[in-house]
């Protein structure tokens, strides 16, 4: 028999006083003022899920603006809190405009981020690294919350490699997909009972409510 868990993505809302500078693992404010994309949010979500964010407090804070539409106790709400679902780590890169990034590459611009998906900034972490940990981190968490539905506050850069797992593509092509802050993205793992390896399925991308 298989077992099917069902994983809603959700971008963190806009952060807020960043400069038009790279953040990546810095831990900015995001801007949850936005009342009617987080009551269209609500409304989409299952009820009594599990809440997934990172330690980063734009996740957080955006969990607590979508609990408060969803009209439910805050005090109830208790996030499962995951490292390995944070943004790619940016190193020397962070705190950097982008054209301070291309400059310091000496590199032509990559047409949809800041490099290739297998260049690795000083001191941080290439997008293929990204991806691979996410991996990791989706299959525990499918195992520990098996046909649960699972509602995580996560990170663009995070939800692309999300999508590159659920794919099977190569991290570079993921890189093309669009992720706007509180948008939604639904992926499906299903875990067969028979031993045979899990696969994903994808429901929705990017969608504005």
């Amino acid at each position: 028999m298989t077992t099917t868990t069902r994983w809603w993505l959700i971008r963190h809302a806009p952060v807020v006083n960043h400069g038009g500078r790279i953040y990546g693992h810095t831990d900015v404010e995001a801007d949850t003022s936005n009342r009617r994309a987080f009551r269209a949010l609500a409304a989409a979500l299952p009820s009594r899920p599990v809440y997934v964010v990172t330690p980063l407090r734009r996740t957080t804070q955006t969990l607590a603006a979508l609990v408060a539409a969803q009209g439910e106790c805050s005090g109830v709400v208790n996030p499962v809190i995951e490292p390995d679902l944070m943004e790619q780590n940016f190193g020397v890169w962070q705190g950097m405009t982008h054209a301070e990034v291309h400059s310091r590459r000496g590199a032509e611009a990559h047409r949809f981020w800041l490099s290739p998906a297998r260049e690795r900034p000083e001191d941080g972490e290439s997008f293929a690294e990204v991806v691979e940990r996410v991996a990791a981190a989706l299959e525990v968490l499918s195992q520990e919350h098996a046909g649960r539905d699972v509602v995580a506050v996560l990170h663009g850069g995070v939800i692309r490699a999300a999508l590159a797992v659920a794919l099977g593509i190569d991290p570079e092509a993921a890189l093309r997909f669009a992720v706007h802050n509180l948008s939604l993205t639904r992926l499906t793992h299903f875990a067969p009972g028979d031993g045979a390896p899990p696969a994903w399925g994808v429901e929705l991308v990017n969608a504005l409510l």
